[in-house]
């Protein structure tokens, strides 16, 4: 991965059994949101907080930004959109990190 993106790390295990198809577009997704909306050689931290429900997140909002730019915080919820959940339901907190370069 060219610019890697990492999330907390119970939500790459649920990536991980969502079966690797499922990983690498994840992966795949990252990146694209990564690039279209933020600069990949800054850091920044971010938490949303996202609807769950029927393996899905939906509604998400920034709750907490250490961001040099906003294009982050799109870049988190763009994320988010295929984020697998499993079986959890209600509203949850997600924590996002971009290293930077």
């Amino acid at each position: 991965m060219k610019y890697p993106a990492y999330i907390a790390a119970g939500l790459m295990a649920a990536a991980t059994l969502a079966g690797p198809a499922s990983a690498s577009n994840l992966q795949s997704k990252m990146e694209t949101c990564l690039t279209k909306h933020a600069n990949t050689r800054q850091a920044a931290s971010i938490t949303l907080e996202c609807n769950a429900d029927a393996g899905k997140l939906s509604a998400c909002k920034v709750v907490q930004s250490e961001v040099p730019s906003p294009g982050f915080e799109k870049a988190a919820i763009c994320v988010a959109e295929v984020l697998p959940m499993a079986g959890k339901t209600g509203t949850i907190r997600v924590p996002v990190r971009f290293p930077g370069a």
